[in-house]
């Protein structure tokens, strides 16, 4: 596996990480523990570093979920984890629609970060990102309180989630931002206005959550696909019928590149990404072996200057139907 840098950081993970959520949480019922374990290690053999976690997700059993998997593994991969969010350890895990409020309050920072060494089983967090923007908390506050931890030994990197670039700008200011996460794919390429230039000046890495689209992009879905009521796909206006039908354009797209390179479209879309910038790492999710050989197979596959401008070229033309997210989700995103 190749390796990337995030940024300046020096923080140096596999070219393609693991979003660990789905394991979890939202795509549905949560897998096996001990089969959900064994997909961890088996992407460490294959040479993942980069993996992706958060207090929310479940909540707190995804955290618990990588912690064990990866304890044998201290020293040799890089774990995120995210706060931000206003957590009872009584909340009915509802999935997605049934998100608790913000907090990034740096106190209670302070406490996410006690409980995630727990949980994760280490004597210091890798990457410690705010998972969304507290509107109610000056960022510098929040950088702060990070960097308070960083001094204490128990953060070694900080990072951002869904913000913006004032925001990024600011939090800069008080305290280098290793990586900043968002949802990056050929079907969301809103950070591609103001997010990337403002990291590729800063020297700030990007990491690029659900880069296959929620799904989407795999080819594997299509508008008469039905969801595990418990998957918060089901809430996504971009996942109704008939956004699903009419966004099919897109990943006829993939098929034919992938057709043409002996790929899949998935391994095109990832391959699509990493091509954007050196310093850019995708985190797919996935609860399937094989998706995870075939996700990780995207970091071999070569896209020419031709070809990324030809799907640059036929992706122009296609609109993207449906919002990304509900709307209460929608508004969880930093300026």
């Amino acid at each position: 596996m190749q390796m990337r840098k995030l940024g300046k950081s020096n923080l140096e993970v596999s070219a393609i990480g693991l979003g660990c959520m789905g394991m979890s949480f939202s795509y549905g019922p949560a897998m096996d523990k001990q089969e959900a374990i064994s997909l961890i290690r088996s992407a460490v053999e294959r040479g993942v570093t980069f993996f992706d976690t958060a207090e929310v997700y479940g909540p707190f059993t995804n955290e618990e979920l990588v912690g064990e998997a990866l304890a044998p593994f201290r020293g040799q991969v890089v774990i995120a984890t995210k706060f931000g969010f206003d957590l009872d350890p009584k909340l009915d895990p509802r999935g997605m629609k049934g998100l608790p409020g913000l907090n990034s309050r740096p106190e209670h920072i302070k406490e996410v970060a006690e409980g995630s060494l727990k949980r994760l089983k280490v004597d210091a967090i890798d990457l410690f990102y705010q998972h969304r923007v507290d509107p109610d908390v000056p960022i510098e506050g929040v950088a702060g309180a990070v960097k308070d931890l960083i001094r204490e030994g128990k953060v070694k990197h900080f990072g951002l989630s869904e913000a913006g670039a004032q925001t990024i700008r600011r939090a800069q200011a008080v305290l280098p931002v290793a990586a900043v996460q968002s949802e990056y794919s050929l079907w969301w390429r809103r950070p591609e206005a103001e997010v990337l230039p403002t990291l590729e000046e800063l020297g700030i890495g990007f990491v690029p959550y659900s880069p296959l689209g929620k799904g989407f992009l795999t080819g594997k879905i299509d508008e008469s696909t039905a969801f595990d009521s418990s998957d918060f796909r089901n809430t996504i206006p971009r996942f109704t019928p008939e956004a699903r039908k009419a966004n099919q354009a897109l990943v006829d797209l993939l098929g034919q590149i992938a057709e043409r390179k002996g790929a899949t479209p998935a391994q095109i879309a990832l391959a699509w990404l990493l091509a954007q910038k050196p310093w850019i790492v995708p985190i797919p999710g996935t609860t399937k072996l094989h998706r995870l050989d075939e996700n990780l197979g995207a970091a071999a596959v070569e896209l020419t200057a031709d070809d990324l401008r030809e799907i640059e070229s036929a992706a122009s033309r296609i609109t993207v139907q449906g919002a990304r997210y509900p709307e209460h989700l929608e508004q969880m995103t930093g300026r």
